[in-house]
């Protein structure tokens, strides 16, 4: 029996998990804890759940996978590991703004006024 390695085997996953432990923030580190998990617990947010728990101006970490399904009616920021192209196609049409959790981080390292998304 041989030692398996837990937790995601995407190098630039790892990475990320790691920068977001190290700023000591709660938020980032529960962003953390749910990417360091097995991909099958990772989030799939639907774009209809987003916009009925999202008000305008939000700004939201979706750890895991934003899917098309529905339309946003409100401008948000939305953060998300892996993003489906109809479901960016529609962000953008809707003049919401979608980027990376890392640039999140770098443009917010304190994480005020940011919601993670379950």
């Amino acid at each position: 029996m041989s030692h398996r390695i837990s937790g995601p085997s995407n190098y630039y996953v790892r990475r990320l998990i790691r920068e977001l432990w190290k700023t000591k923030r709660r938020i980032w580190k529960k962003v953390s804890k749910k990417l360091s998990g097995p991909r099958s617990n990772r989030v799939e947010a639907n774009l209809y759940r987003i916009n009925k728990k999202t008000k305008e101006n939000d700004v939201i970490v979706v750890p895991g996978k934003v899917l098309a399904l529905g339309d946003l009616d409100h401008k948000l920021t939305i953060a998300c590991l892996d993003c489906s192209k109809p479901a960016r196609k529609k962000i953008e049409i809707s003049g919401s703004k979608l980027l990376s959790i890392e640039e999140l981080l770098e443009q917010n390292p304190e994480g005020k006024e940011v919601q993670v998304f379950y």
